[in-house]
């Protein structure tokens, strides 16, 4: 058994613990950022392709206190690094430390990568190192003394699905796409509505959750090229994402915008990504939407005042917002924005308030939840 860790943006945390249980994983525990687990080699395979909401996917070196340089050098070089990183594997070390006595990352850093060269001379019986193969990113997190060695499976982050090479302005990721609609009672037969669609993440995010079509199967991923991950274990876990999609339905996915361009850059993305058939797209301002259905959920990233309008056209957004959506009670509506304002000019307090990040935005995810079908029909 290995130990992994997926990593989550704070607030999103559950988000992926649900996601990481659906891998039939075990020994699977919560810390603020993470969530960890225990699995085989082929998990390594199946996290990356399968987890939409998590950040990455870390192998966990191990774990162990350093309150001193020597400590820290001790501790690295006791794991077993030459059991993922051959000899000629090319190996950089990141860090980061928080209340702890090791607070220059530098330094720690040095030590890291010292500690570990010493440890794979002793194992190929060399004192040089070409480092001119596969890739491996070494990070020495520390938290209140204590040192956690891991190493990125992922490369670049897992919000990279390759279907959004060009993103309308202030994009939503779309790890956190998918985990907005994840937070909400949508499923795959009831309406999604995106009346700010940008260039479609949340629409796209959704249909491919309908589809049941995994996020990383036409990306790669840094561990394919590990010699000890066979390529079997890529294949086989690409095809059985394959077989459990999901053909024979038909999601109520829409998507708007009033920036005729934003709508073409969506329509592209969404033929990328593959679920091109499943999302019907309008140009439109927010005031002048008709709702396409009842009991619809709404899932929306509104333009922030400081990065693509002003206060005021903010402000009307967000009035256009409740005169469309407000006159309808089975709709329920999911809002992110960094305005502290947005149940004042909204007009409403929100049924729940959850604090998340969009990137580094500190931001809130404002939630009104709408009638459940069935009920005062």
């Amino acid at each position: 058994m290995i130990k992994l860790i997926a990593t989550a943006a704070f607030g999103l945390e559950a988000v992926v613990k649900r996601e990481v249980i659906a891998l039939g994983v075990s020994d699977i525990s919560v810390l603020d950022g993470r969530v960890d687990f225990s699995g085989e080699l082929s998990d390594i395979a199946k996290a990356n392709i399968w987890l939409r909401s998590a950040d990455r996917v870390l192998l966990n070196m191990g774990e162990f206190n350093a309150n001193t340089f020597d400590e820290l050098f001790e501790g690295t070089k006791a794991l077993p690094w030459e059991e993922w990183i051959p000899e000629n594997g090319k190996f950089t070390v990141t860090g980061k430390s928080v209340r702890s006595r090791l607070f220059s990352v530098p330094d720690c850093q040095a030590i890291v990568k010292k500690a570990v060269v010493e440890r794979l001379k002793t194992r190929y019986k060399t004192e040089w190192f070409k480092e001119d193969g596969p890739e491996y990113k070494i990070q020495i997190g520390l938290l209140k003394d204590r040192a956690t060695l891991t190493i990125d499976t992922s490369g670049p982050g897992l919000h990279k699905r390759g279907y959004r090479p060009i993103a309308s302005p202030a994009p939503l990721k779309e790890t956190l796409a998918s985990a907005l609609i994840s937070l909400t009672y949508w499923r795959g037969d009831r309406v999604l509505l995106d009346p700010v669609c940008g260039s479609g993440t949340i629409p796209i995010e959704c249909a491919l959750m309908a589809k049941n079509i995994a996020p990383g199967l036409n990306r790669a991923f840094v561990s394919e090229t590990w010699p000890c991950m066979p390529g079997r274990l890529w294949k086989d876990a690409r095809a059985e994402a394959k077989a459990v999609e999901i053909a024979d339905i038909q999601p109520q996915i829409f998507g708007s915008d009033i920036d005729p361009k934003a709508v073409e850059l969506a329509k592209r993305n969404t033929i990328k990504a593959g679920v091109g058939d499943f999302i019907r797209f309008e140009t439109k301002a927010l005031k002048d939407i008709t709702l396409p259905g009842r009991y619809g959920i709404t899932v929306c990233n509104p333009p922030y005042a400081e990065r693509l309008g002003s206060a005021a056209e903010v402000g009307r957004l967000y009035k256009d917002m409740r005169s469309v959506f407000a006159p309808d009670a089975t709709w329920s509506l999911n809002v992110i924005t960094p305005d502290e304002f947005f149940e004042k000019t909204y007009g409403k307090k929100a049924d729940a308030k959850r604090k998340l990040f969009n990137g580094r935005i500190k931001t809130d995810y404002y939630q009104y939840a709408g009638e459940k079908p069935g009920r005062n029909r």
